[in-house]
């Protein structure tokens, strides 16, 4: 009796209504993708390596033209590497650069952001000025304006701030205007490909070379972990922090045709950093219609030391071990290219449509 063996499979692909019915009239072709949002996360952006090399680095060069890359914190020095002159070397460096990050246990806010500043000098190598006249591909970089106790970087007045948040968001999100206004940073001369950002105030600045990386650090400085950026060129004064605050995984207004190509570290939308722990608040469908989100699957999660990506968590976990924590992370940024390679073979094969869930 011959046995079967069944590979188990690395991704977990769901689709939107609209993005769904593309694919069964055309399939997926990378000219059909013009816009690819980058969701918050820390870490996690390691386990999906290999997706975001398959992608950018084989699949959309094929067919060049304008995109439009939307990223939050993590999502935003994502897509500044793949805006470099070299994509494939600018998304390994920031994972090389990520893991042989050291904090001492004393490390406070102030000395979290001065490695980041270190790491982030590191990771552009002075391109600023051709990541942000990619021809290729415009960057956006979402970070928050901080209101009242949020602007404080206090631990006591801060703290107080984030609790009020929480139980603002506990009532509805929308009340967390009261203490957050959402900024894009992004080309000038280019129209976004998003409707109207009325669900809280929202504040357009010009990306340059001038302001790159204070967008960059501003969308990646999470409270109480990192101090506040002050001082973005062209965006109104105050104290500005992490993007995914309002907008962790990018539940936002798309307007664009085709498929939006999701790369994403879990099969669901969760519109603010806040409510991850919310179960019942997820993404809009209306405005995820087009959106074709990638991600690593149960099963494939499941042979992962600790049975998950890296996370920020892995700091204390590890501590003591960055050794140990390098390790882990560096085998989960190598495993990663099954991702990507379960990606290319989908997508060249037809057999995407077989395996797509409703979103």
């Amino acid at each position: 009796m011959t046995v079967v063996q069944v590979k188990e499979p690395a991704l977990t692909i769901r689709a939107g209504t609209r993005a769904l019915a593309h694919l069964r009239r055309q399939g997926l072709q990378p000219g059909d993708v013009h816009l690819i949002p980058g969701a918050a996360g820390g870490p996690k952006a390691l386990g999906i390596q290999g997706l975001d090399l398959a992608i950018f680095g084989q699949w959309l060069p094929r067919v060049p033209q304008v995109r439009t890359l939307i990223g939050a914190s993590i999502g935003s020095w994502r897509f500044a590497s793949l805006s470099m002159s070299d994509p494939v070397a600018g998304i390994r460096r920031l994972g090389e650069l990520y893991s042989i990050q050291r904090f001492p246990r004393d490390s406070d806010h102030a000395e979290v952001s001065r490695r980041s500043r270190i790491m982030l000098d590191d990771l552009l190598q002075g391109e600023d000025e051709g990541i942000v006249s990619n021809p290729h591909y415009r960057l956006g970089i979402l970070i928050n304006r901080s209101r009242g106790l949020l602007a404080a970087d206090s631990r006591g007045r801060l703290g107080a701030g984030l609790v009020g948040v929480m139980a603002a968001n506990l009532i509805h999100r929308r009340l967390l205007g009261g203490f957050l206004e959402r900024v894009l940073v992004a080309p000038s001369g280019h129209e976004m490909p998003l409707a109207p950002l009325n669900d809280f105030t929202t504040h357009r600045v010009a990306l340059t070379a001038q302001n790159l990386r204070q967008a960059l650090l501003a969308s990646a400085s999470i409270p109480m972990v990192m101090s506040g950026v002050t001082g973005v060129a062209g965006a109104p004064p105050g104290v500005y922090r992490d993007g995914g605050l309002l907008d962790y995984h990018l539940d936002l207004p798309y307007r664009t045709p085709g498929v939006i190509l999701y790369p994403h570290f879990t099969d669901r939308v969760i519109p603010g950093w806040f409510d991850k722990p919310l179960r019942w608040r997820q993404g809009d469908p209306g405005r995820l219609a087009d959106v074709l989100l990638v991600s690593p699957s149960a099963e494939y999660l499941h042979r992962l030391p600790h049975r998950k990506l890296p996370d920020r968590k892995d700091f204390t976990h590890y501590l003591n071990d960055d050794d140990g924590r390098e390790a882990y992370w560096r085998r989960a940024m190598a495993e990663s290219e099954r991702l990507g390679d379960e990606f290319l073979e989908l997508v060249d094969s037809g057999r995407l449509l077989d395996r797509v869930q409703p979103l």
